[in-house]
């Protein structure tokens, strides 16, 4: 049986405008062939295992020819796959989609055309310039920037377009600037009318160049302006300094790296990104079952009834109990009589999803917050469980202890390090490039020195920006000067501590 393609836009770079139809075509796909515009975070909806294959085409490189890439759509489709082809922007609109859907007609294959938001509204729409407004543009125009080479003579009417249009939008026309301009002046366009370029419009790294028909090209060499940019021709863009709300933010173009969990950095990046911040996601830990294979919670669940409290100290504690629980044909009734304590609103909030109100949550999210908590509700023989990490600190079960408490410690994960998702964080480091690093935890401080081979200098090099004064605590025990420790132990507290110090 013949499978199917889904000829998806894929957006202008904001992972966030991807259709939610887009989205389910991603999801039920055998293969995904993506293009260099396609921000890979819309990789993440791919189902496991599916097929990923790269084909994107650079000015100066290119992965695959077209015609390469429409034998592999054919292929693919042709073996009985479903196929989402992901391509910058709108497919039909100087996507070459129209080339691919052919090509796939032609071999009797079936396909489907999920629209997607072109950059030519969309880049212009996150530098402040309407395309059209009321009172200064009743019209628009999107032209390609690059013609097909193989045409004898040009596709493109330049003296009806120069004046018979109020904006225009040239896609992919950074190379041929000097051209477009000169083709507009010559056919009637004002030289001083007011014109910008914006490069990656619509994500954290994008760049506003205004200008005007006849310096634009100039400017652009002046200031090493590189694809991919869409050139914006009309008043409109003098709208600009009214309507500018996307690269003005607070966070907008620092670079800050996250480390956590990969399976938890979205979060922080989300947040980030929302004021702004161009992230860059290493996942220095990762979560593994701890070293006994649940030995110890398997044992402790099995004596469930005979704990008079519960302490859980993180979301990941709290996520393996009750999926352990679980795997036991066991819920919430099982834990009986016993309170419940949690250190942090995150793990408040975790234990709420699993049905359980907790009794306990101090207002300062560490251990010690709970040990004050917990002072006067102690006997001799009060038996208490702590199922947490592997690497948790000994304070907690230490002083429970000398307070009379029987308590059981049992490991519900580790932590270990993970290999990093960019190839060049060292790199970039060293070269400046990166602004802050937020850390969340001891464990991502330490994980990120061994990636890096402890060399603290490179850490230092950025503001180091961390979750509460334990991390901070121990970035000074190896070396590492904390600019920014959150008053509020969360992910939220965080992002606001981040964004203070950047005010």
């Amino acid at each position: 049986m013949a499978g199917i393609v889904y000829l998806i836009g894929a957006g202008p770079g904001d992972a966030g405008l991807l259709t939610i139809k887009g989205a389910e075509c991603i999801k039920k796909a055998d293969i995904i062939v993506y293009d260099y515009l396609a921000d890979k975070k819309l990789l993440a909806y791919a189902a496991n295992g599916a097929e990923l294959i790269y084909v994107g085409k650079q000015a100066d490189k290119h992965t695959m020819r077209q015609e390469e890439i429409n034998q592999l759509l054919v292929d693919k489709a042709g073996a009985g796959k479903t196929v989402a082809r992901l391509k910058g922007g709108d497919p039909f609109v100087f996507g070459r989609g129209g080339e691919e859907a052919l090509a796939l007609r032609e071999n009797g294959l079936p396909f489907e055309i999920v629209p997607g938001v072109t950059s030519a509204i969309s880049a212009a729409a996150y530098a402040g310039i309407p395309v059209t407004h009321r009172k200064v543009a009743a019209s628009f125009a999107v032209i390609t920037g690059h013609e097909d080479p193989t045409r004898s003579a040009s596709g493109i009417n330049w003296r009806n377009l120069a004046v018979g249009i109020d904006t225009l939008v040239f896609l992919m026309g950074v190379g041929n600037l000097p051209h477009i301009t000169k083709q507009l002046i010559a056919n009637g366009r004002k030289p001083e009318t007011p014109a910008a370029l914006v490069r990656w419009g619509t994500k954290a790294q994008q760049e506003v160049l205004v200008t005007t028909v006849e310096n634009a090209a100039a400017d652009v060499e002046k200031h090493g302006l590189k694809p991919p940019a869409v050139f914006i021709v009309g008043d409109v863009v003098n709208l600009r300094d009214s309507l500018r709300w996307f690269d003005n933010k607070e966070l907008f173009g620092r670079k800050i790296l996250v480390t956590r969990a990969r399976e938890q950095a979205s979060k922080l990046t989300e947040g980030l990104e929302q004021y702004g911040a161009a992230c860059v996601e290493a996942p220095v830990i990762s979560i593994e079952d701890p070293d006994d294979d649940f030995a110890g919670l398997d044992n402790a669940i099995e004596n469930i009834s005979t704990y008079d409290w519960i302490v859980f100290t993180s979301v990941n504690g709290v996520a393996r109990f009750f999926e352990r629980l679980a795997d036991k044909k066991l819920d919430t009734r099982a834990l009986g009589k016993a309170y419940i304590a949690a250190i942090g609103s995150s793990t408040e909030k975790e234990l709420s999803r699993c049905g359980i109100r907790a009794d306990v949550v101090p207002y300062d999210f560490c251990a010690e917050g709970i040990l004050a908590e917990l002072g006067t509700r102690i006997e001799k023989g009060t038996k208490i469980l702590i199922p947490r990490a592997k690497e948790a600190r000994s304070v907690l079960p230490d002083e429970l202890t000398k307070a009379g408490a029987r308590v059981d410690v049992v490991q519900c994960y580790k932590t270990v390090t993970a290999a990093s998702s960019d190839d060049d964080i060292e790199g970039r480091l060293a070269a400046g490039e990166i602004d802050a690093i937020t850390f969340t935890s001891s464990s991502t401080v330490t994980n990120l020195l061994k990636l890096l081979g402890n060399k603290t200098e490179l850490i230092n090099n950025a503001v180091v920006a961390c979750i509460g004064p334990i991390t901070a605590q121990t970035c000074r025990e190896n070396g590492i000067k904390p600019d920014v420790v959150a008053q509020k132990y969360t992910i939220a507290g965080l992002i606001g501590a981040v964004r203070r110090f950047y005010e």
